[in-house]
This record gives structure tokens, sequence and C-alpha cells, in this order.
């Protein structure tokens, strides 16, 4: 009888945790449909690169909810891995890496989605043949992409360059020209000095990039990543001081021939299929190119009064150099927030951001809490459903829900995006748009 008593004791108490496990997994699975409600109101899905699941193979483990370092992007609904919130993706691949049984594969956005994407072939290839792409402008984000990318692509260079027969070649004529000195630029660099090409580097501004540009301390890598006559980065984050530095280092390399401040108006493929590469500087020849340039291009501007104003920036550089002020961020997304919060920091300092929607709607996850958090600790104040509409000596108007409001500010930082350069690709007879990498050969015959 006592065995019995013993038995039945233990199996409520079994019963008891698994009912409790089980109304757990409800509750997050319910979170987790709600979640995708919210998603598909804010974007169509992923716009690059992004995880295709397949429901017959997925075992639901959840190893790949929880490696995802942008939080709730991925979530387990009926017991397979689902993608909720698809537009916060930005291609980390460690859900596919993380698989045990190989259900997730990487894959590019739907046509729809990835219209303003240039095509390239799978060795990132533009329909303009030797002219290739690596880095975001080319739809993945992700330092550690970019430096991949800037790798493989020298690699298909340094092969065909060597087909040509590279030792008895014009000297006058570049192997390559690299437009762009960030993450992608840089990793093309060194691997194309590894191959031992007769290769140029033209940055715009300095080298890094749009890195160079991002609020101090920002952690700009999240996984490993391995530069080609360097080695592997073994931590598992990198501060933009930590990659500054070492591009530094890369500045001083004997081997490496970069021009910084030479930005480039000009890449046309002739009739004998060299590439004339102008600057205002100079012309240059070259039998391929690698574009390593960003998305972002131009920052965009509210096209309001005031704005051209000395106070109003659009780039923020040294958050520690601004003390004391008020100031006016504007703008949602995760380089608003990330620089609200950087100056929110500084002794003072009165930060306003103003967002124009009623919510964040496609930060990432460790952005969302933080910036709650100094929401929470009155460290900056949010005004949603407003806009700015005059920029003035000293203050700023701003529309709030119809009430026209005048704040003090000796700052403002407009986080608008950019215009792509589009227009630049264009004129070098870059496609865009999906398509199949047939017709991405196709074209290249006939360019």
């Amino acid at each position: 009888m006592d065995t019995l008593l013993t038995w039945l004791i233990a199996g409520l108490v079994l019963a008891f945790f698994l009912l409790r496990y089980w109304r757990a997994c409800k509750r997050s699975e319910a979170q987790a449909i709600a979640s995708a409600a919210r998603g598909a109101l804010f974007s169509e899905g992923p716009k690059a690169q992004h995880p295709r699941i397949s429901a017959d193979h997925c075992i639901g483990c959840g190893a790949c909810v929880e490696v995802c370092p942008e939080g709730d992007v991925l979530a387990l609904i009926s017991g397979k891995a689902t993608i909720v919130n698809g537009h916060k993706c930005i291609g980390h691949g460690l859900c596919a890496e993380e698989c045990p049984v190989g259900a997730i594969t990487m894959v590019m956005a739907k046509p729809s989605s990835g219209a303003d994407i240039p095509r390239l072939s799978d060795e990132l290839e533009t329909s303009v043949e030797n002219l290739f792409i690596a880095g975001e402008l080319g739809g993945l984000a992700l330092i550690k992409n970019a430096v991949n990318q800037g790798r493989d692509s020298m690699d298909v260079i340094a092969q065909r360059v060597g087909a040509l027969g590279h030792a008895s070649a014009d000297k006058a004529v570049l192997d390559v020209v690299i437009i762009g000195a960030g993450p992608a630029g840089i990793s093309a660099s060194l691997r194309a000095a590894e191959h031992g090409l007769n290769a140029l580097t033209l940055e715009r501004e300095a080298v890094g990039g749009t890195v160079s540009k991002y609020p101090r301390q920002k952690l700009v890598m999240t996984s490993p990543v391995e530069f080609p006559l360097h080695g592997r980065f073994s931590k598992t984050t990198l501060s933009k001081e930590e990659l500054l530095t070492f591009w530094e280092a890369i500045m001083h390399r004997t081997d490496l021939n970069i021009h910084t401040g030479e930005g480039v108006d000009v890449v046309n493929k002739g009739a004998d299929g060299l590439f004339d590469i102008r600057t205002a500087r100079e012309q240059y020849r070259s039998r391929a190119v690698v574009l390593a340039l960003g998305r972002a291009g131009t920052p965009r501007k509210l096209g309001i009064k005031g704005e051209e104003l000395p106070h109003v920036l659009y780039r923020l550089i040294e958050a520690d150099h601004y003390t004391g002020k008020s100031i006016l961020i504007v703008g949602g997304g995760d380089s608003a927030v990330e620089a609200a919060m950087g100056i929110a920091h500084q002794a003072g300092n009165k930060v306003t951001l103003s967002y124009r929607k009623p919510e964040f709607s496609r930060l990432k996850d460790r952005n969302a809490r933080r910036i709650q958090e100094h929401i929470d600790a009155r460290k900056i104040d949010v005004l949603f459903n407003s806009i700015p509409t005059e920029f003035r000596a000293g203050s700023a108007l701003i529309d709030v829900g119809g009430e026209i409001r005048e704040l003090p500010n000796d700052f403002v930082w407009i986080f608008a995006g950019g215009t792509p350069p589009s227009e630049f690709l264009k004129a070098a007879g870059i496609a865009f748009g999906s398509a199949s990498m047939d017709e991405v050969r196709e074209l290249q015959k006939t360019t």
C-alpha cells in the first residue's frame, strides 16, 4: 500500500511539472504567433539572406531559436521552427550552422523584396563580367559576411587573372580595383596581396567605411571572423575601436595600395574588356573591379526649414564630444536608438528621440530592451507619432500628434536612412532584381 501511494504521489508531482511545462510552451507559442502577426504589419518579410526551414526535417529542438543573436526572428510554433519576425533577420546564418538535422538553409529574399538588390551569380559577379560586389551592397548585412565575400570574390579574380597570364601582363593595367575600404574592401585588399595581384583600393573617406561612423564602443561583430593574411578573430564580440585599431595596422602594410580621400565617379567597361575607373584625381584601367560600397549612400534629408543649419547632423562619430546639451535624435531604427543611448550616457545631456510611428518596430532585440530601460530610467524622452517641422538656432519645432511643440535644442541628428548608390551602379551597366544564375550569365554574355 505504501509503495502504491509513493508511486501515486510521484506521478502527481510529475504530472504537475509536465502540465506547467506544457502551459509554458503554449504561452511561448501564443507569444510567437502574436509576434509573427505584428511582424507582418511592419514588413513583407526578409529583405536579403535569411533561413529557409524544411518542416519535414525540423525536429523542433529549438537550437536555432536559442542561437539567433537578434532575438525573436525565429520561434517554435506547433513544434516546428518558424520565422516570426523576418524583417529583423540580417543573415547571421548561425541557425543553419546550429541545426542538428540540416533542416535550415540560407537563401536570398523573394524577387519582390530584392528589387533594389544587384543581380549576383554564385561567384558574387554582377551582370557585367568581371565586375563583382562584396558586402551589404549585395543584400547581406554583417561584417562577417562582408569579410567572407571580399575574400571569395578575390579568389575568383585571381584565378581568372592567372589564366590570362598575369606575369606577362601590361603593368599599366591593374589586375583589380577595389572600391571601398570597409570590411569587404579590406578583406579583398588583403586577399589580393596574398595572391600577388596588382591591386588598388580607393576609398572616398577613411579606412573603415560605415564602421568608422558608428558610435563609440558599438559592438560590430557577434561571431568569429577570419581575415586574409591575419587569421581568425577568436573573440565572439568585437567593438568598433578594436576593429579600427586592426585596420589602422593594416594601413602600414607595404604590400597594400590604398588611396583614401579619393572617391570614384565613374566605372565603365570598354570594348577591349578593360574597366575605366575615374576619380576627381586620376583615371585607372583594370581587368576586374570589386565594389565594396555600403548601401546607405547619401544621408536622406527631411526637407524641412532649417535643415541646412550647422547644428543639424547626420552621422554621430564620437558621442563623448557632446556634454551638457539639449539634443534631438530623429528616427526609430537601430542607428537612431544607438546614437540616442550613446549620447544619453554623456554627462548633462537631455536627449529627446522623435519617431514618426506609434512604436519601435524593427529594432534588434538587444536594442529594444536597452532603449526601454533608458526610457524607464528617464534617460531618454521618446516622442512617438511625431515629425520635426522646423529647426531653429537654439530650438526645434515638432508636430506631436497634431500639436506643435518647441523644444530647446543645441544639436540634431537625423537618422532617416540614405539614398543608395543605385544610379552609380546602373551607370556601370549592373542589372537589378532577382534572377536565376542562367539569366545572370546570359546578361554577362550580352553586356
